[in-house]
């Protein structure tokens, strides 16, 4: 049975390195995987548009102020009561996935959804086609076959976010190790559960006036589920070596360490509703260099080659990272599999 994924990596603190991740694991899941990947760049700051093509490309992209090339053309004709249409879709050679771009306004949409929210709370038809907008583009990328779907969003908990989340499956927790990560934990939960109670009144409200459920275009129907938390990656922590092991300076060790317990409390609990599953889907210290050079090659870090300046030690680290990020991928498949959590 076909059954495609849909997921975001997802942070509200900012710098933990979520467009990295998402970029990398996509490329993984494609390249080394050989599934068929859609990855949505809803980020009006565009980093996995400008990550996964080319320059020159970009450019040629952003020329025209025309929407019909990004994913703001969607939010347009959502304005323009147009209907859903498929979404406009770049190819990235390097990471293997297909791309809607990202638009710089679409920053501007933030307002107009926030707006709609709360006509979609009080149960009102044009704010729930609003809020779930995107699940238009998850039915058309699971009509092409797509097996994931991946969202980069920004560090926000803002209308756009609440959208995309609303929207999907699963999400993914980029982690740095520092005290603000786990402060930012309890708003994240705070955030996901006013925004599911919210949502689920308004469409027990719609079902009431209007004697049968919310649909889509499509005709499927939409339920206050929620999204469910696949697990957490712990990034940018300085590592030595122990017994031919890497580990995390000590400094870093102990914010670390803390990082689980209070996963559990903000995250598995409330939203997992406790389910007992391996929420570490990886630990990534720092690359040193190997990010920019992914960046200017338009290739994810574990596909360098020694033509997009890989050296010496380079070499190994290539390879490092290939075995990390072969691992998250696999902790997140068996993560996956386990969707009947509740």
């Amino acid at each position: 049975m076909f059954w495609m994924r849909t997921l975001c990596v997802f942070n509200n603190k900012g710098g933990v390195g979520k467009t990295t991740l998402l970029c990398n694991l996509a490329a993984y899941f494609a390249l080394e995987r050989h599934a068929k990947v859609l990855v949505v760049d809803a980020d009006p700051q565009c980093n996995a548009t400008a990550y996964m093509l080319a320059e020159a490309k970009v450019e040629k992209l952003y020329a025209s102020s025309a929407d019909d090339r990004t994913i703001n053309a969607l939010i347009t004709s959502l304005k323009k009561s147009r209907g859903f249409s498929a979404p406009p879709v770049a190819r990235s050679t390097g990471f293997g996935v297909d791309l809607v771009p990202g638009d710089p306004r679409f920053a501007l949409a933030e307002d107009f959804l926030a707006k709609d929210w709360f006509e979609a709370t009080n149960g009102q038809e044009r704010g729930l086609k609003t809020t779930y907008f995107l699940k238009d583009l998850i039915s058309w990328a699971e009509d092409e076959e797509y097996d994931y779907v991946f969202f980069d969003i920004g560090p926000s908990l803002g209308a756009i976010n609440r959208t995309v989340l609303l929207s999907c499956d699963y999400f993914i927790l980029p982690m740095s190790s520092d005290i603000f990560s786990l402060r930012g934990l309890q708003n994240i939960q705070v955030a996901i559960q006013g925004w599911l109670k919210g949502i689920g009144r308004g469409l027990e409200v719609y079902e009431e006036e209007n004697s049968e459920p919310f649909e889509l275009e499509d005709g499927s129907i939409v339920s206050a589920d929620g999204i469910k938390f696949v697990g957490y990656v712990t990034q940018q922590y300085t590592a030595k070596t122990v017994g031919g092991k890497k580990q995390p300076v000590k400094s870093f060790e102990k914010i670390i360490k803390r990082i689980g317990p209070a996963i559990e409390r903000s995250l598995v609990q409330p939203l997992n509703n406790g389910a007992d599953l391996d929420y570490n889907l990886g630990e990534i210290p720092y690359f040193q260099s190997l990010v920019p050079m992914s960046q200017t090659a338009t290739k994810p870090i574990f596909a360098l080659k020694s033509a997009d300046g890989i050296v010496g030690a380079h070499f190994d680290k290539v390879k490092e990272f290939n075995k990390v990020i072969g691992l998250i991928a696999s902790n997140v498949e068996n993560n996956l599999e386990e969707a009947d959590w509740v």
